[in-house]
């Protein structure tokens, strides 16, 4: 929002209390991200700003009775793909959460859609009721190691760049594609190097830290221990702390913020699935678990508001001060936040958990397609046959999407590989869902739990192919069977009967439907997936995962199975 000649006069007289203000809110105590203190004011607001507090009049007065006022919730990093929701949904889910601001990274819609996908999210996020910014994916595919549906070079983003929304580029995962001076990655991040430089880089230390950092990367959401954080911050990064659904780093990683730290640390959801937003929130569950570990209120607040703001280069945003946005929610308690009034430009926009006009849909709008070019389900292709050696086996561990390297003795029936139900080994596999007749990867998974049936999805980061898992071939193809009937989506059933579907229309990715409408179908999936065995808090997030083939150790993508740490196809079998 910009100032013309006329506003600006308007606003310094309305500052120095010489004409009223649009609107004055009076008892409120207001969480100052500047003096880390709670403080008592009337704050006044005109034409969407805070213009000061103080003793002002204004056109309408609300009394807050005491009300806590902080800066509206900003997420640093999130895949909006993840919640499963289209944009509209996504704000109406977010917004009564206190949530004013998200920096979203669109590469799972990419990685499918290329440009198309990107596009649409730019055209479906203008009317929202909040402000989606964005920074370009940097790695469309993620890597060579998998096949995606397209590919996005520096000049392919080159045209987006101008856009109003576009801040940066995203989560560099290329890691080795930066330290081997890879030309594509290099024109990347020198067309970038004046925006903002997101990182993704787990586990790296030392020199290569050194060689990723100097380009000019500056954040990282993927620290999952102190040490490992503390390193990246004495160099320089601005460390995102996830609390997803899936990756849960709070706990270790809270240590590090300090007084001399805490400027360069913020909270980030990452990937979050619509049934937490919709039982536990959004931001405000996040600062809320800050507080319940014994971080202060006031810093806790901060790190979800003013400390992104100052790495994105929001400016006038994050803050209750004169000449910032009026973006704020109004809580009964410090701990826990729970936004009762939220307002966005100084104007109501939600009530009690609840949006006070709905976001308008644009008719206009084209609803990109789902690929599904998966041709061939043919029983023979998912048999393994053994080899000498153990049995590499992706291992999951719950609450992060890191996987282990387990290796296991392979149990052979009519001599093939099978899975193992008593040693919890499931087979595991990825159609290809962009080129058609291509055979399905195959390997093997620990730590999903199934005891019968199986679970498929096309929410498989980062190029999103189908991928599925389950005790026997029979059940794996009828539950793959019914994702390809469907367009995409997830799935869960036996070897015969019914299969419950979650439809996700919308690239593979997201729904049409209403938020509540995906709730009540994912907890329909999930308990009948809980009652087939897993333990999993959340399986088919775990699931969508494992073809991630750059986040350690083991991941399995449509070209095969994956040693993250070597960045390199393996075989199914270590020699011995």
């Amino acid at each position: 929002m910009k100032w013309n000649r006329y506003m600006l006069k308007q606003i310094v007289d309305v500052a120095r209390g010489m004409t009223p203000a649009d609107l004055c809110i009076r008892n409120c105590r207001v969480v100052n991200v500047f003096s880390g203190r709670i403080e008592t004011h009337d704050l006044a607001i005109h034409k969407g700003f805070f213009v000061g507090w103080g003793s002002y009049e204004g056109r309408l007065s609300w009394d807050a009775e005491g009300l806590y006022a902080c800066p509206g919730f900003v997420d640093g990093h999130i895949h909006i793909e993840s919640t499963l929701l289209n944009p509209i949904e996504f704000s109406r889910a977010v917004v009564p959460h206190g949530t004013s601001t998200v920096i979203a990274d669109p590469h799972e819609i990419a990685n499918v859609l290329g440009l198309d996908g990107i596009r649409y999210f730019l055209e479906s996020t203008m009317n929202v009721p909040m402000d989606i910014f964005f920074n370009l994916p940097s790695c469309v595919p993620a890597s060579h190691l998998e096949t995606s549906g397209a590919q996005l070079t520096a000049v392919d983003l080159y045209s987006l760049i101008p856009h109003e929304k576009l801040l940066g580029l995203a989560e560099m995962m290329n890691v080795p594609g930066v330290l081997c001076n890879s030309e594509e990655v290099a024109d990347k991040i020198l067309l970038f190097q004046d925006h903002i430089l997101d990182g993704h880089a787990p586990k790296l230390s030392g020199t290569g830290l050194n060689a990723y950092l100097a380009v000019g990367i500056g954040s990282d959401h993927e620290c999952t221990s102190r040490d490992e954080a503390e390193e990246k911050l004495a160099k320089g990064m601005t460390i995102m702390i996830r609390e997803g659904s899936q990756s849960k780093d709070m706990e270790a990683l809270l240590p590090i913020v300090n007084s001399h730290t805490w400027r360069q640390c913020m909270f980030v959801s990452d990937d979050r699935h619509p049934d937490d937003l919709h039982q536990n929130g959004h931001m405000d569950s996040i600062v809320n678990k800050a507080m319940d570990l014994g971080m202060d209120p006031v810093l806790a607040l901060t790190l979800a508001t003013w400390t992104p703001c100052r790495y994105f280069r929001l400016s006038r945003r994050g803050a209750i001060a004169p000449g910032y946005l009026a973006d704020f929610s109004l809580s009964p308690a410090l701990h826990p936040w729970s936004p009762r009034h939220v307002f966005r430009r100084g104007v109501e926009v939600a009530r009690n958990g609840k949006l006070l006009t709905a976001p308008d849909r644009d008719e206009r709008l084209e609803i990109p397609k789902s690929p599904m070019c998966i041709t061939r389900t043919d029983p023979m292709d998912l048999r393994v046959t053994p080899l000498p050696g153990l049995l590499r086996t992706i291992g999951v561990q719950e609450g992060t999407l890191l996987t282990q390297k387990l290796l296991f003795t392979p149990r052979i029936e009519g001599g093939f590989v099978t899975a193992d139900l008593d040693r919890d080994i499931l087979k595991l596999v990825v159609y290809n869902r962009y080129v058609p007749d291509r055979r399905p990867s195959v390997g093997f998974v620990h730590g999903i739990g199934l005891k019968e049936g199986a679970i498929a999805t096309t929410v498989a980061h980062d190029s999103h192919n189908l991928i599925a898992t389950g005790t026997s071939d029979a059940a794996i193809l009828h539950v793959v069977r019914a994702l390809m009937e469907a367009g995409g989506g997830m799935a869960t059933g036996s070897e015969s009967g019914s299969i419950d579907v979650l439809p996700l229309p919308i690239a593979g990715l997201m729904s049409r439907e209403p938020l509540e409408r995906v709730v009540d179908a994912l907890s329909i999936l999930r308990k009948r997936v809980s009652a087939m065995g897993s333990s999993l808090h959340n399986p088919f997030m775990a699931l969508s995962f494992l073809a991630l083939p750059v986040i350690p150790e083991l991941k399995l993508t449509d070209l095969g199975l994956v040693d993250v740490s070597l960045f390199s196809l393996v075989s199914l079998f270590e020699s011995p």
